[in-house]
Parts: structure tokens; C-alpha cells; sequence
């Protein structure tokens, strides 16, 4: 049975608040972003921002710069996938905060086909691309739950 608008929108609010509870799972301190990826109703991988494994779970340098080596949310729930036997072809990614440009090339090469995300952010390159790439991008208002 096919997704009528309400349902698809009534689920996609309630993927972004599931990707907004992963991203207290960041140890972050600047911003905590979570990222979930759904194909088929199922949720295949999932992500938030921080350092890759192995490493110390500092984000921040002294100066509280973000470190040049933190990965973003939806890259983490991407590389997930690479080491997984699902695939990303066809499935919508949720996300806290708007990709960057990096992301979005990722998102677009992972094959994706919708990008919900319910932060802006100053740069819209990351959206600009997604949308040059057909990909469906949509905003819904964070909504505490």
C-alpha cells in the first residue's frame, strides 16, 4: 500500500525525531547531529556526529573548533552502510541539521533519493546539490515530542 501525503508526512516526523534522540549520543559540544537511513519502513543505518572509531570522543580542540577529523552524521549512517550487506539505493535519509556540500556528495553517490532534514544551516550549497541532483529534499519543523 502506497504512502498517502499525511502518512508520509505524519512518518517522516516521527523518523526526524528518532534521528534527534540518536544525536544526544554525540559527544559534541558545539552541535549534536543524528541521521537515520530508512528504506522500505525499516531503518538500515544510523549515524551522529563525532570522532571515527578509535579515537578519543573529543569533537572540540581548546579553542572549541570543531577537529578537521570529526565526521558528520549522515557520513558516519553512510560508511555504516558500506560495511553492512544493505543498501542506501532508493532510501530516504533523515537528518537533524541540513547536509553540508561534503555530505551531500556522499548523499547523492550513496543513492538516496530523499533528504529530510528539520535544521537549517547559513550554506545551502549541500541542499542546492541535492536538488541539482533530483534528489527530494524536504523541511519539517523540529517538533519536541
Amino acid at each position: 500500500m502506497e504512502n498517502t501525503p499525511d502518512k508520509q508526512e505524519l512518518l517522516d516526523k516521527r523518523y526526524i525525531r528518532m534521528a534527534a534522540i540518536w544525536a544526544e549520543n554525540s559527544y559534541c559540544q558545539r552541535r549534536k547531529v543524528g541521521a537515520l537511513i530508512v528504506k522500505d519502513k525499516m531503518i538500515i543505518s544510523d549515524g551522529y556526529n563525532g570522532t571515527p572509531s578509535g579515537f578519543e570522543n573529543i569533537c572540540e580542540d581548546d579553542n572549541n573548533i570543531t577537529k578537521p577529523y570529526v565526521l558528520h552524521a549522515e557520513a558516519n549512517a553512510i560508511t555504516k552502510i558500506a560495511r553492512s550487506n544493505n543498501s542506501s539505493d532508493g532510501a530516504t535519509l533523515y537528518v537533524t541539521a541540513s547536509p553540508c556540500i561534503e555530505c551531500a556528495k556522499l548523499i547523492i553517490q550513496a543513492g538516496i533519493r530523499r533528504v529530510v532534514y528539520s535544521e537549517k544551516y547559513r550554506l545551502e550549497d549541500g541542499i542546492n546539490l541535492l536538488k541539482r541532483a533530483n534528489i527530494e529534499v524536504v523541511y519539517i519543523e523540529r517538533v519536541e515530542s
